[in-house]
């Protein structure tokens, strides 16, 4: 069986009021993913790096952060992940910022979301943390994708 965690960045939420990774976690499980644990850290790239290294640590096949992909100040996980992911996988965020294009225009650009393997070949999705846009990265791109992505990189 495949295994993830969910890492939610947030400096408002916690784990009863993460609407977005309360759906990644139902959608998980649906699709027969089962989720060892769940998170909710401050918008704090040391914060996000210690949470994202704990999972790393830990066997998984799956790890999927949503929350602080855009571009304000306080938006950190871009910088604090894109170190821990040397084999990026360039069209995952490519295709979502093109399909969130067709949802919500332009504002789209702003998105930092992105994908790769990080050094312990766990597949790693970096989302935005409103509910829709986990919904079009799960459902359009995840879903459909990650075995073979999986099975792509272990053989």
């Amino acid at each position: 069986m495949t295994t993830a965690a969910i890492l939610t960045v947030s400096d408002t939420r916690q784990l009863a009021t993460d609407k977005s990774g309360q759906w990644l976690e139902q959608a998980l499980t649906a699709a027969n993913v089962q989720v060892v644990d769940r998170k909710v850290v401050p918008d704090d790239l040391v914060d996000i790096q210690a949470a994202f290294l704990d999972f790393e640590r830990t066997p998984l096949d799956l790890i999927i952060t949503n929350g602080g992909t855009g571009i304000a100040q306080r938006d950190v996980t871009f910088p604090a992940l894109q170190p821990l992911l040397p084999t990026p996988i360039p069209g995952f965020g490519e295709t979502f910022r093109e399909l969130s294009y067709r949802e919500i225009g332009t504002h789209a650009l702003a998105s930092r979301a992105m994908a790769g393997f990080n050094v312990r070949e766990q597949l790693c999705y970096v989302l935005p943390g409103s509910t829709g846009a986990c919904k079009t990265a799960f459902e359009q791109l995840i879903a459909p994708e990650y075995e073979h992505l999986l099975f792509e990189r272990r053989k």
